[in-house]
């Protein structure tokens, strides 16, 4: 058997202006006169995780800010934008979901977001795409280290019973590729709108859309 693991929710739905909106929400429902822009918000993408990007923020301005408290909110704005923002999916997604389900390749979603932003990102694509689609579904209550840490592959092969060499992960971020290739999975760039000048040396290939036969010839 082989396995096809898509890394982040970006893979499937390109999220990321979705996420600096919900930020930029949040701030303002918690009385902080922030607005981040669109510069702004892809110098930081390079760190994983919404809470710390915050932290870090309010420290380098010098303010004492509940940075569990604000991200809180920001996922909770997310995951109705989620729902209502009528997303698709990116191209190539729903194609590569089908020829792995036509030549029994296993489907793997190995993120470290939280399972609401998941369960509502599924429904919005469903029934193209929902939680079925998937043998194994990693989120940040999986494994105790975040990306880029290898933590959320070595799970997800755990649980498909499969070796390193047998999958391909697909990423968007350079902390994800850190984490596939940590986990000996090679690994395909799907850069998003806010990541696509990342440096993305380590994949195999960087692409704007998903090629099936590609994708299924790694793993073949």
């Amino acid at each position: 058997m082989s396995a096809i693991l898509f890394g982040s929710i970006s893979t499937l739905v390109d999220t990321s202006e979705l996420q600096r909106r919900a930020f930029n929400e949040s701030f303002e429902a918690h009385g902080l006169d922030w607005q981040w822009s669109q510069p702004d918000y892809v110098s930081m993408l390079e760190s994983n995780g919404g809470a710390q990007r915050i932290a870090d923020y309010a420290e380098a301005r010098g303010e004492d800010v509940d940075a569990d408290a604000v991200h809180t909110t920001k996922s909770q704005i997310f995951q109705e934008l989620l729902v209502t923002a009528g997303l698709k999916a990116r191209p190539g997604v729903v194609a590569t979901v089908n020829e792995a389900k036509r030549r029994d390749v296993k489907l793997g979603f190995v993120t470290t977001t939280s399972p609401e932003n998941i369960s509502a990102l599924l429904e919005s694509l469903s029934p193209d795409i929902d939680a079925d689609t998937f043998d194994v579904i990693v989120d940040r209550d999986s494994v105790a280290s975040p990306k880029p840490d290898a933590a959320a592959y070595l799970f997800a092969l755990e649980q498909l019973d499969e070796d390193a060499d047998s999958a391909v992960a697909i990423e968007d971020n350079v902390g994800g590729i850190a984490a596939a290739s940590a986990a000996g999975v090679k690994c395909v760039a799907f850069p998003n709108e806010n990541t696509a000048d990342g440096d993305f040396a380590a994949a195999a290939d960087t692409v704007d859309a998903l090629d099936p036969e590609q994708l299924v010839g790694l793993v073949a």
